[in-house]
């Protein structure tokens, strides 16, 4: 994450935890106490060229690029800008989708609360999650991975290295691909 994104996600963890902190058992804070909702961010989204000997269907992610490809078609593919994993968390391979969620729950990886132990160990789902409006949770010879496509509730911390290993789309442009991808899709890690 850059610095600023990863200020503004502290933040936002940080007035999460401390409003679910201070609510008595049972009772939820009330829409006005609440921050504003996120935006969904822009489309990120285009057509392009894309040679490739790949099955339409199949997602290509060019982490160089910082590029998720969707072939779409002989020669052609949906292009969406995404963000990638930073120095020490990238990696290649093929994998599937396993499954898909709307408005995912998250819980941050035993290794990530050690290197970060300030991390909940859940964030319930919703619009104030870090994965955003929809994750698509890659699995490789039927085991999770726990790397995701996933969206972001702060669309300007898209197209840099900045992620644990996940891929981070827009939520504008993550609710497009749920949409097209099924459970199964082949998704290359280049």
């Amino acid at each position: 994450m850059r610095p600023a994104s990863c200020h503004r996600f502290r933040l936002t963890a940080a007035c999460l935890l401390g409003l679910a902190l201070t609510l008595p058992a049972g009772q939820s804070a009330s829409a006005d106490s609440r921050p504003p909702l996120p935006a969904m961010g822009p489309s990120l989204r285009k057509t392009v060229a894309f040679p490739t000997a790949e099955k339409i269907g199949t997602i290509i992610i060019r982490k160089q690029e910082k590029a998720l490809y969707l072939v779409t078609g002989k020669g052609e593919a949906l292009r969406y800008r995404i963000s990638v994993g930073r120095d020490g968390f990238g990696w290649t391979g093929t994998v599937e989708v396993g499954s898909k969620t709307e408005w995912p729950a998250w819980r941050p990886p035993k290794e990530m609360r050690a290197r970060r132990p300030e991390l909940p160990e859940m964030v319930p789902s919703g619009p104030y999650n870090p994965l955003g409006a929809r994750a698509l949770y890659l699995l490789r010879d039927g085991r999770d991975t726990l790397y995701r496509i996933h969206g972001t509730n702060d669309p300007s911390g898209v197209g840099f290295d900045g992620t644990s290993g996940c891929f981070r789309l827009t939520n504008t442009d993550v609710i497009d691909l749920f949409r097209r991808v099924p459970v199964g899709t082949k998704v290359v890690v280049q």
